[in-house]
């Protein structure tokens, strides 16, 4: 990887008006507002930070897309395209002209973002995109996604020479598509914190990968009405240990907004501020381990002012943590703090410091 550039910027976000192409016939939650209300909570944080916002040169190639994607679902997403019409590649999601063109563009934002973060362009890096990837599976669209873009990140930065990449899912529905690509893989950590039961009816705790992969994946499965309290137990007795104990070279976040309290879709209490918490606590681990090196990748969020500020809320955590303390109080109830208790259990097997407890975890590089 190469040595940082002479001038640097400290977050820089991705986004394209081509994301708008992407549209359904009639109302659909994934929405072209989505993007507009999320830009324009990213776009006073870069103000405020002297940053920058590129636009996405290119869609990502079918040799990244493949690495990640089966081909024959890549021919079958051409095929649909070619043909010009309105289809359902799942029932929740659609697909239209203009579609395969946006999702590919998606992509290739997320192997933009990487670049620049491995090659010390920026420290922060945002994708704000249409549509969305976290639930795109290795041969199927699923949940309002069509490619996996963080999954195409991650590969991308592997084959950049990354040792290991770490990806945290903080969508309220489980990242259920990059654990399919990557369960067998040793090399991608995945770490998914969702509301269950819900769509898409996956990411229990016993689901820990396989093979190789063994391990490399930790899902917390919260009840509803989960608040900051939960999510900031859960990061400091699991999420953290095992990030200090994996030490990628690099950490992605999936980014949903739809665990924020006024999002119609899900049933959690999270809050602005506890977005700015999880950022914070995430930039913090990659200063110890990336050499500060995070990227975002736009998930869900339906409440277009919940989204807003939690964009914003976000890019301030992760561009200051010490000014984003824990910023609620109290303990998780206990039956959410049971399903805590429960995760060390099932990924103890595989992490020394669940099984030492945090106590006993390395917070430094040395």
């Amino acid at each position: 990887m190469s040595e940082a550039p002479a001038l640097k910027f400290p977050l820089t976000i991705w986004s394209d008006p081509r994301f708008q192409s992407h549209q359904s016939s009639g109302y659909h939650p994934e929405r072209p507002a989505r993007l507009d209300a999320a830009l324009r909570g990213a776009r006073a944080v870069v103000a405020e930070a002297h940053g920058l916002e590129r636009a996405v040169c290119a869609p990502a190639s079918r040799e990244a897309l493949s690495r990640v994607h089966g081909e024959a679902y890549l021919d079958s997403l051409d095929a649909a395209d070619a043909k010009g019409t309105r289809v359902q590649l799942d029932p929740d999601t659609y697909f239209g002209p203009g579609s395969l063109a946006a999702a590919a563009l998606a992509a290739g934002g997320a192997i933009a973002m990487v670049e620049a973060l491995l090659s010390g362009e920026t420290d922060i890096g945002m994708l704000l995109a249409r549509p969305p990837g976290h639930h795109a599976m290795r041969d199927r669209a699923m949940g309002f996604c069509v490619f996996n873009n963080v999954a195409v990140g991650a590969a991308h930065a592997r084959s950049l020479g990354a040792r290991r990449v770490a990806i945290v899912d903080w969508d309220v529905h489980h990242g259920n598509g990059t654990q399919d690509i990557f369960w067998r893989d040793p090399d991608v950590l995945l770490i998914s914190l969702h509301q269950a039961p819900l769509y898409p009816d996956s990411g229990w705790v016993g689901e820990t990968g396989e093979g190789a992969g063994a391990g490399t994946t930790i899902n917390l499965p919260f009840p509803a009405a989960g608040d900051g309290a939960l999510y900031a137990a859960a990061f400091e007795r699991v999420v953290l240990p095992v990030l200090d104990e994996a030490k990628p070279d690099l950490i992605l976040v999936s980014a949903g907004y739809d665990g924020h309290a006024r999002d119609p879709l899900a049933s959690m209490l999270l809050r602005d501020g506890d977005y700015a918490w999880m950022a914070a606590r995430l930039r913090e681990a990659a200063r110890r381990w990336c050499r500060g090196r995070i990227g975002f990748c736009l998930e869900g969020g339906y409440d277009l002012g919940a989204l807003e500020l939690g964009v914003a809320a976000t890019l301030h955590g992760a561009l200051d943590p010490s000014a984003h303390p824990t910023p609620t109080e109290g303990a998780p109830p206990p039956a959410a703090a049971r399903i805590v208790d429960g995760v060390v259990r099932a990924a103890s097997p595989w992490w020394r410091c669940l099984r030492e407890g945090a106590a006993g975890r390395a917070v430094s590089a040395a």
